[in-house]
């Protein structure tokens, strides 16, 4: 991986995220072209890019700067950047706030640029072929809201000219299909590029966090490269047994084919993560959610698992039930920082002591349980004492950090991105494709037109799909 081999055996491709964090000083020549060199090429770009925007030097079609980015994007393109973006918010300029739009569903679009002034709105569209049909549906959607609105303000006039203008100030591009870009109406001098050897789950560190530099600026995103870096190079030089990604990958392959895990929970104990579980299923299930080998052969084993969870303790009072005194094992990461953004008081109590002392009890609890006498020795009735019992040995890995800055989320992003390689080597799978999500994106083409109304194409569908369309046509208004 580090050398720039093709290891993204189904694609024919390297797979070299690392890359995107690697010293200026560094040369990696891959494909015959120097792969270091042109992430500080587009990095430098970004950096320039993001200074202007919070400086005010950018500024919108009538004069104002900017204060409000969304980044209009999906999968990778979008968990990445709301992810790191709402777990570094103290971080992020006063007065800059970046929104996120992803879903097809218009009422994404809708509701995220409901309260904003088109005037002083910057829109980044990630899209690395500019033709991903949910970013490029809502990226016309918001295009048309920001131009309407421009209109209706009487901050431009209704004409061609007049529209293509405003475009080219409120509205940027992270791809690499310029030609598309410009016919969209944006300056491809204001598009970032990024390379087919990043996937997207792996791209929140390149051209893609666009939006996160933006917010918290170049020397922040520097911080945040900085932390990835530190863990590829652990990765890379740590003895096994001091190998930190190599042993929690390896703990995995241990859960889920010795002890036949089928999920794993990512418990947050600070309220800034509380995006980082939805990103590690992207991370981890896209790229191990595989049932064939590198070689084409069916894999023997289990791959995989189902990641999920909340910020604690909002969890322990929904699902930690299941953990503690369910029927199947469940492992569970805890992450903490021991100095909080907020550090606030009650009047008599530390409110974060108090806080991770319940990241402290889980962690013990599930380890310890608690037995039948020492039930009884509470004076509990003998009828329900079955029902208190804590069985324990329910594993636990716990993760704490001083802060949550940027270095740090980018050590943590970079650890589960290598546990995750560490899982797909020993499985022999390939992690750096997805083509399981193809097929679905394919029939929705097919059958769009029957969901429109046409007759002949709803036809041509599996009674199934004949019906439910069927239903919503009768019940659309």
């Amino acid at each position: 991986m580090y050398a720039g081999e093709h290891i993204n055996v189904t694609e024919d491709r390297a797979v070299l995220h690392t890359a995107l964090r690697r010293p200026a000083t560094d040369s990696l020549v891959v494909d015959g072209q120097d792969a270091v060199a042109d992430v500080h090429e587009v990095l430098d770009k970004i950096y320039a890019f993001a200074g202007k925007v919070r400086s005010g030097e950018w500024r919108g079609v009538t004069g104002k700067p900017i204060r409000t980015v969304i980044n209009v994007g999906i999968g990778g393109s979008d968990l990445g950047p709301v992810m790191a973006y709402e777990a570094l918010k103290p971080y992020v300029k006063e007065g800059l706030e970046c929104r996120f739009i992803s879903n097809i569903d218009p009422t994404d679009a809708a509701v995220k640029t409901a309260d904003l002034d088109p005037e002083t709105t910057l829109v980044i569209i990630a899209s690395k072929t500019f033709t991903t049909l949910e970013t490029l549906t809502n990226a016309r959607c918001v295009r048309a809201w920001l131009l309407d609105g421009l209109v209706a303000a009487g901050a431009i006039e209704d004409t061609e000219e007049a529209r293509r203008g405003a475009v080219a100030k409120h509205f940027v591009a992270v791809s690499t299909a310029l030609d598309k870009v410009e016919e969209f109406g944006i300056d491809p001098v204001n598009a970032f590029g990024f390379w087919s050897w990043v996937g997207g789950r792996y791209s929140v560190d390149s051209a893609v966090g666009t939006s996160l530099a933006v917010a918290i600026g170049p020397k922040g995103f520097e911080d945040f490269l900085a932390g990835f870096r530190a863990v590829d190079e652990h990765f890379a030089t740590a003895a096994p047994e001091q190998n930190v990604p190599l042993l929690m990958g390896m703990l995995n392959i241990w859960y889920v084919n010795f002890w036949k895990a089928h999920s794993h929970a990512v418990l947050p104990y600070a309220q800034y993560l509380h995006r980082f579980p939805a990103y590690l299923q992207q991370l981890t299930m896209e790229s191990n959610g595989k049932s064939v080998r590198w070689d084409g052969s069916a894999v023997t084993t289990d791959t995989g698992e189902i990641f999920w969870g909340e910020p604690g303790t909002n969890g322990q009072h929904a699902f930690y039930q299941l953990i503690h005194q369910g029927t199947r094992l469940i492992p569970a990461d805890f992450i903490a920082v021991a100095n909080p953004a907020h550090p606030t008081r009650d009047g008599e109590t530390d409110v974060h002591q108090l806080f991770l002392s319940n990241f402290f009890a889980q962690t013990a609890a599930l380890a310890f349980g608690k037995t039948a006498d020492e039930v009884r020795a509470e004076g509990t009735d003998e009828a329900i004492v079955p029902a208190r019992v804590f069985p324990g040995d329910r594993p636990t890995t716990s993760i704490m950090a001083d802060e949550l800055s940027p270095k740090v989320l980018g050590e943590l992003i970079a650890l589960y991105e290598h546990i995750t390689f560490v899982q797909g080597a020993v499985w022999g799978i390939d992690s750096f494709d997805q083509w399981g999500v193809e097929l679905g994106k394919r029939l929705a083409l097919q059958i769009a037109p029957a969901v429109s109304g046409d007759d002949e194409a709803l036809a041509t569908q599996d009674p199934s799909t004949q019906g439910l369309v069927t239903w919503y046509r009768e019940h659309r208004r």
